[in-house]
């Protein structure tokens, strides 16, 4: 009874803050011009205020005169100053968290969560809940058991600061009221190695009335195999309840197949795009591609498109500057003292009324070695069109440069780890190849040209991807494989989980 009562009070206030979120969709240019002026105010008394002469800015031609595009290594020198306990650094007083997390170029990166920025993180998963159920109908998830696949939520201090991964922060912000649904318990959660704490997360879950089950795709796909391995049974039997599953971090479709196919049914899913320097979309409509830009959440955005990205005066557009199917890198200032910060992601708007976005790739993520600047968005493409023309499902892939040392020309080299092999891997190789010629014209023209031979695709063992994320300690948690690299350090890694050597891969020539 009391749990039903739950999802009976949960349905007026899903309502209001549906609403709420319509609302702010008439207003998100102002509330963004609104959001740069408030930080502005505030970011005037801070030490990085005072450097970049905010007492000039009043407009955002301004700020981009004042204040460059900057990534994690050019904040460092404030970081350090925070982590030493000085105030009023980025952001009035001293942040209440700093959330750690593993850059591919900076190490461990320190960023800051504050007082004014911690609602950001809460409130845009809580209103991408609520904004499903108020579309759908369905409240009853609310009733059962709900797990949320995350980093621990023990904390350290660094300068006197509580500090630790994101989702771990975020863990001890849950409302009261949901704390008797969250899994796993509190001590499961706490475990490090991922393959012990997966282990002890089946054996908790497996017999409960599972309703909501949250975390990127990958390591979702390792939980459902686990419980089908201990059960024998589809998901849907296992968890007859589970109606919803809430993921982010990486781009769902690749995973898509594998997961519904684990699953046994058709079941909802909502899109979050969350990291450790703000919350920035969610997925208001789940029936609807593309997540709602939080323009109304402490965060100002700006736009550079991705062409211009290494430019040393890169274009910077704002919210009402932006096209429809461009490429931008997402620049954010914040109310936790980031200031015109390169979060590495490129996103595409494919709506403009109101403004959603997906998420596109990261700018380091690309292929360039031979003049190409292929993306993630074109691979993951190329890929799925042609695995769906053959219902082949991608358990997990990558791919990276292969540069000729000798008379033979260079290509690309695609590292996949099929569920189902395709009955013509030649075939299906140059079907990948044709799909990413179409998609982008300088790929294209290396072909044509024969600079470049067309791409080789190396199976890779089952769990080979998990086994070399378990090699370089990052399995589990918040990580991912990257799609692209324009180095060989992984490929050269993942040749150990290879099915065949490199002389014997599948080609489409």
């Amino acid at each position: 009874m009391k749990m039903k009562i739950k999802s009976f009070f949960a349905k007026p206030f899903a309502l209001y803050i549906y609403k709420q979120v319509r609302k702010s969709m008439l207003t998100a240019a102002a509330d963004q011009e609104h959001i740069f002026q408030s930080l502005i105010k505030t970011g005037l008394k801070t030490e990085f205020g005072k450097e970049h002469h905010f007492e000039k800015i009043k407009t955002h031609e301004d700020f981009v005169n004042n204040v460059p595009i900057r990534e994690y290594e050019d904040f460092k020198k404030y970081i350090e100053k925070i982590k030493q306990g000085k105030h009023n650094i980025l952001w009035k007083g001293i942040p209440i968290y700093l959330a750690k997390t593993s850059g591919t170029t900076s190490g461990i990166k320190y960023i800051p969560i504050t007082k004014d920025s911690i609602d950001n993180h809460i409130d845009t998963a809580r209103n991408a809940l609520l904004c499903y159920m108020a579309r759908s109908g369905n409240s009853q998830f609310s009733n059962g058991k709900m797990i949320f696949l995350s980093g621990s939520p023990e904390l350290e201090r660094v300068g006197g600061i509580p500090t630790g991964r994101l989702s771990g922060i975020v863990n001890h912000h849950i409302p009261k009221y949901l704390r008797t649904n969250q899994m796993p318990s509190f001590e499961t959660n706490c475990i490090e190695d991922w393959e012990e704490k997966l282990n002890k997360i089946v054996e908790e879950t497996v017999n409960e009335r599972m309703t909501l089950i949250s975390g990127i795709p990958p390591w979702v796909q390792m939980y459902f195999d686990a419980l089908v391995e201990k059960t024998g049974k589809k998901i849907k039997d296992i968890f007859p309840e589970f109606s919803v599953m809430v993921q982010g971090g990486v781009n769902f479709e690749p995973y898509k197949a594998k997961l519904l196919e684990t699953i046994g049914k058709p079941i909802d899913t909502i899109e979050l795009f969350p990291a450790s320097e703000g919350f920035f979309a969610f997925q208001d409509n789940y029936k609807e591609e593309g997540m709602l830009l939080n323009t109304d959440s402490g965060i100002f955005f700006e736009f550079v498109p991705a062409s211009e990205v290494f430019n040393k005066n890169p274009t910077r557009l704002t919210l009402t500057d932006v096209k429809l199917n461009e490429n931008y890198v997402l620049i954010v200032s914040n109310n936790a003292g980031l200031w015109a910060y390169n979060i590495g992601d490129t996103v595409k708007f494919i709506s403009l009324n109101p403004y959603r976005i997906v998420v596109t790739g990261r700018i380091k993520h690309f292929i360039s070695a031979f003049g190409e600047h292929v993306i993630g968005e074109e691979v993951e493409g190329a890929l799925l069109k042609a695995a769906e023309n053959e219902n082949i499902k991608i358990i997990e892939f990558t791919v990276a440069p292969k540069i000729s040392q000798d008379d033979n020309k260079s290509y690309h080299e695609w590292y996949i780890e099929f569920e189902n092999l395709p009955h013509n891997l030649k075939q299906f190789a140059h079907d990948i190849d044709e799909n990413l010629r179409k998609k982008n014209i300088y790929y294209d023209d290396l072909i044509k040209g024969n600079i470049l031979q067309p791409l080789k695709i190396i199976p890779v063992q089952k769990n080979g991807f998990i086994s070399y994320m378990r090699s370089v300690g990052k399995l589990g948690g918040q990580n991912k494989v990257p799609r692209l690299s324009n180095d060989r350090i992984i490929a050269d890694q993942l040749q150990h989980w290879a099915k065949k050597p490199a002389t014997e891969t599948i080609t489409n020539s």
